[in-house]
């Protein structure tokens, strides 16, 4: 038999070991990052990003509208989007 407490705690559990690990970007990667979203913004190129999630791969692609540089936040078609959250960028041709 068990608690319902304890099923709780078991669910809990399980969705905690589902959870991806978060990717950190050193230097250059930060700097291709950069200048695909300044291309983005400036020549209305598009874009694909690889961003963080919790339980899923998430891809986020179209145009840079807008930058917050003070909130480290950017705006892709009416979303915004943290910075911190970038996995890896792609320049669409």
């Amino acid at each position: 038999m068990m608690l319902p407490e304890h099923k709780v705690a078991l669910n809990k559990w399980d969705l905690e070991r589902q959870k991806r690990m978060r990717i950190h970007l050193d230097d250059q990667e930060w700097e291709d990052v950069s200048r695909a979203v300044v291309e983005s913004l400036q020549l209305r190129k598009s874009v694909r990003l690889r961003m963080y999630h919790d339980f899923e791969e998430l891809e986020v692609n179209g145009i840079v509208d807008r930058v917050d540089q003070l909130k480290g936040s950017f705006m892709v078609d009416g979303e915004w989007f943290l910075f911190k959250d970038i996995e890896g960028v792609r320049l669409e041709p």
